[in-house]
């Protein structure tokens, strides 16, 4: 898939992995158009980028997915690249009794249902390109769940069967799907789990991205996702001790 010359979609682009991406993608020749629930941060966010659009969106309000695929239609008929990066992580202890399934619900509704409905509303558009994309941002947890992490984990790992399906679906027509696999990444959204102490640097994701993007491979396993992903395939119980720092 050539990384030049598209008219690219970012759900989820203010901030972290999505902004280094939308960043990254300008600089190639791409318009790119990002998404943010809140607007002065993506005023900021298109302030310090060139040939982006920015765009007030929920993902997780019918409507607003409603109004952006009639304004994407309408002002972006080129449209042939879909980047799903919008996500929402609660991270505690499952056994403090916090309401586990009231997070799950809020997690699973933003990082899966949502991208549902976006991907099945904007597909019909994406079929009519020539070449079209999309890429779908699970987490190296879709492998194995990060015990703080539980829930959030069983949302991306339904994002990745999802996406593995959707892939095999769409095999025979225009549209590639990728699978972007983040391991701990040094952004806002993981500073509670240790993100700024142990995470890789998001403009690391989005270059990894960006190559695996033009090679065609389509499961992206970036930094240690790798590992982890070749783990699991002898061992799942070690797989999941070494996501969780546990010595096996």
């Amino acid at each position: 898939m050539k990384s030049t010359n598209n008219t690219i979609l970012i759900a989820g682009g203010t901030a972290g992995i999505g902004f280094e991406i939308a960043k990254l993608l300008t600089e190639k020749g791409n318009h790119v158009i990002i998404t943010g629930r809140d607007q002065k941060r993506l005023d900021t966010a298109v302030a310090k980028l060139n040939n982006v659009t920015g765009i007030l969106f929920d993902t997780t309000q019918g409507e607003e997915v409603d109004r952006l695929v009639s304004k994407i239609t309408a002002d972006f008929p080129a449209l042939n690249v879909v980047i799903n990066n919008a996500g929402l992580a609660y991270a505690y202890d499952v056994l403090a009794g916090e309401k586990s399934w009231e997070k799950a619900a809020d997690e699973m509704n933003t990082n899966y249902i949502s991208l549902i409905r976006l991907t099945e509303k904007l597909l019909p558009q994406l079929l009519k390109q020539e070449k079209a994309a999309l890429v779908n941002v699970s987490s190296i947890v879709a492998i194995a769940p990060g015990l703080r992490l539980l829930t959030y984990s069983a949302s991306k790992a339904a994002v990745h069967s999802y996406t593995q399906g959707l892939r095999l679906a769409l095999k025979d027509t225009s549209v590639k799907v990728f699978e972007l696999m983040p391991p701990l990444v040094n952004t806002d959204f993981s500073k509670e789990i240790g993100g700024a102490e142990n995470g890789i640097p998001p403009l690391q994701v989005a270059t990894e991205f960006a190559d695996a993007f033009e090679n065609d491979t389509y499961e992206v396993h970036v930094g240690g996702t790798a590992q982890v992903y070749e783990l699991a395939r002898t061992s799942p119980v070690n797989a999941l001790y070494a996501v969780n720092g546990i010595e096996a």
